[in-house]
């Protein structure tokens, strides 16, 4: 009897902070149903609270772990907000982020360097859980980076690729398991998001936030250059930032909003237009046979349907996206909320729909 060779697909995670709880509930539902027996998943990628995502179910799957998702649920568990003391931190946080977005409340730009901020940051953070206030250490809590370090760079299945912006040279950058060894460095310069953290220095270079750079990477996944020969019949994205509004944004907050979907949602259309660009030309007969026999591709490779994409060929497949119910109650600043009763609900939201999706694709 003739083996079935499992379809090999990418998956690659938008950023969108705290709104990344969704990406691991959406994760979770994935591997429940199996899809990493299913599929050959040939490489994860991610930006931000993207990377978070990636990083993990990476991890868990290079270790063979199982239930896979464990680690991401053990994660975000630990990230929210849980003590009385955490909660009304949190609240009183984000509730002062919020009127200051709405102008009833003064914006002060202090850099998160600023001597002023340490103490007043070490001052309202007295007595919450250093995990709850140290990115860095829950990061360390939840994956072995020591560990990591001893395996060397891989280049077997699943690659992992990291997005984030070099400071210096304005230049995009990734971070690549098979060319380099992932350190707790490269997650946190994907997450580094201006003006809340200080950039991360990395040997002569200094990283921001990919969201400027891919958001999440998309045609790096396709690129032998970045991930060899593992290069995939279909790429699923986990996409956070909201496409269409149905209103026109008016006040100050709501334009904040808006204007951080938009741009949380650049760097993903560009690159879907120019995976869909290489995939008509593939369609057309563009490409030399010994080209395509290089490559290991013969069939366009199948990605999310967006909204610039009006046609109705036989290369799309959906988003895995929020419902439009979740999108409408979140804003710029729930994007840092790690109120229990949010992240549970992004969770479940985020199973829910990834649910939808494999019904879909089926």
């Amino acid at each position: 009897m003739k083996t079935k060779v499992k379809t090999k697909i990418a998956i690659a995670c938008q950023g969108g902070g705290a709104h990344a709880a969704f990406t691991a509930g959406a994760l979770q539902a994935l591997f429940e149903e199996g899809v990493h027996e299913k599929f050959n998943i040939v490489s994860l990628s991610g930006t931000s609270g993207g990377a978070l995502g990636a990083t993990l179910a990476w991890y868990a799957l290079k270790k063979g772990e199982q239930p896979v998702w464990k680690r991401l649920s053990d994660f975000w568990q630990d990230n929210t907000a849980q003590s009385p003391q955490e909660k009304f931190f949190n609240d009183f946080a984000i509730k002062t982020l919020e009127y200051t977005s709405k102008g009833l409340l003064p914006q002060f730009n202090i850099p998160p360097t600023s001597p002023l901020l340490k103490s007043w940051m070490s001052f309202a953070t007295l007595g919450l859980r250093s995990r709850f206030t140290n990115f860095q250490e829950l990061l360390e809590t939840h994956i072995d980076f020591q560990e990591i370090a001893s395996w060397g760079p891989l280049t077997e299945p699943p690659i992992l690729l990291l997005g984030a912006s070099n400071i210096r040279t304005g230049k995009l950058w990734m971070f690549n398991s098979s060319h380099e060894v992932i350190k707790v460095e490269h997650v946190l310069a994907s997450c580094a998001i201006p003006n809340l953290f200080p950039a991360v220095e990395i040997g002569q270079d200094a990283y921001w936030d990919g969201i400027f750079s891919d958001n999440p990477p998309i045609t790096e996944l396709l690129d032998p250059n970045d991930v060899g020969t593992n290069l995939p019949q279909e790429i699923w994205v986990i996409k956070l930032n909201p496409t269409r509004r149905e209103s026109i944004p008016v006040a100050a907050d709501d334009i904040l909003d808006r204007r951080n979907e938009l741009e949380g949602n650049i760097s993903l259309f560009q690159s879907l237009r120019s995976v869909e660009r290489l995939n008509d030309l593939l369609m057309k007969g563009a490409y030399k046979e010994e080209f395509l026999d290089e490559l290991g591709l013969r069939e366009p490779v199948k990605i999310p349907r967006s909204f610039i994409d009006l046609e109705d060929k036989p290369y799309y497949i959906p988003f895995i996206e929020m419902s439009s119910e979740l999108q409408t109650s979140l804003n710029y600043e729930s994007k840092l909320d790690r109120n229990p009763e949010r992240i549970h609900r992004l969770i479940e939201d985020g199973k829910q729909q990834a649910r939808k999706f494999l019904a879909a694709r089926s």
